[in-house]
């Protein structure tokens, strides 16, 4: 199965980055990682992306990784509609004090229209 994990830096990105890399291990899945700009992030995309680059080493993984700069939702659901993938996995949906899921923009974007699976992973 083709995966495409769409993170963009937040607090929790490499854990739902490790997460995902254990899953497509034992599964046999091919990971590419797409790093989505994040101007709210605490810290730069490109120390992220070494961040993200260790993580797969560490974990002895291979993916390949993509930044995708604009529009994150849109071209995370293009991406995965114009290079066969099968599923997107994305790291959101933090819980409210009523323990209901709230989402990102981003993440609902993906979920309304994305032509393949979703997989939310918190």
């Amino acid at each position: 199965m083709k995966v495409l994990l769409g993170i963009e830096g937040g607090e929790n990105s490499i854990g739902v980055l490790r997460r995902t890399v254990e899953r497509a291990q034992r599964a046999g899945d091919d990971l590419t990682v797409a790093i989505l700009e994040d101007e709210g992030a605490d810290q730069s995309a490109d120390a992220f992306e070494s961040d993200v680059r260790s993580t797969l080493a560490e974990a002895d993984c291979e993916a390949d990784i993509r930044r995708l700069e604009e529009n994150g939702g849109s071209e995370l659901v293009r991406t995965a509609e114009r290079d066969g993938f099968d599923r997107i996995v994305l790291g959101d949906g933090k819980q409210t004090p009523m323990e209901k899921i709230r989402l990102s923009h981003l993440a609902e974007y993906v979920l309304l229209n994305s032509p393949v699976t979703v997989t939310l992973v918190r």
